[in-house]
């Protein structure tokens, strides 16, 4: 079964990081994305890999679709070239709106917010309240400590195996992009 992945709606860091290997990988997604006609759904912003990864979509020929609360609109972080945004309340509106408009999700390295926006996801999926394939872009490794927390989950027997594979790891963005496409959901409950 492939999926059909009009937009995507990616989190990752309004901070670029450390060294180059985060902007590259935020730049690459982008290009990925623009060249596959997928279009983005973002928070908005031109901070950080956000900025970086909505240039990256629309030099490559590609939609970016920005989502932002009125109070990182009212301090100027809208970004300028966007094909189109929105300005909603609140963060919670901002994920919501995110959700609605995404065939799929995709976290890039970032903090505590891009942490939870793809937890958010992960756990709807999971309790099966959508079916909308969720990966992680394990730019150099850096999932692999939470993957490791994962695993100290499944063996602490407060998450079944099985959902280990619920969302797609893959450190290449093609890749990434085409295991949401042809991801195929998890049946097994997880209740254990």
């Amino acid at each position: 079964m492939s999926r059909q992945l009009t937009s995507i709606a990616v989190y990752c860091g309004s901070n670029t990081g450390l060294g180059d290997a985060y902007v590259k990988a935020a730049r690459d997604l982008g290009t990925a994305m623009g060249e596959a006609g997928i279009g983005l759904v973002y928070g908005g912003t031109h901070k950080g890999l956000m900025g970086v990864l909505a240039d990256a979509v629309l030099a490559a020929g590609g939609k970016a679709h920005g989502i932002i609360s009125k109070r990182l609109h009212a301090q100027g972080h809208l970004h300028p070239g966007l094909t189109r945004h929105e300005i909603v309340d609140t963060m919670r509106l901002r994920k919501s709106r995110m959700i609605e408009e995404a065939d799929a999700f995709i976290a890039l390295p970032g903090g505590i917010g891009t942490l939870e926006e793809f937890m958010e996801v992960w756990t709807l999926n999971q309790l099966g309240e959508m079916d909308k394939p969720a990966g992680l872009f394990d730019v150099a490794g850096y999932y692999q400590p939470f993957m490791a927390f994962i695993d100290h989950m499944i063996a602490q027997r407060f998450l079944p195996a099985a959902h280990r594979g619920s969302i797609v790891l893959e450190p290449d963005p093609k890749r990434l992009i085409a295991g949401l496409a042809t991801f195929e959901r998890v049946s097994v409950p997880k209740w254990m």
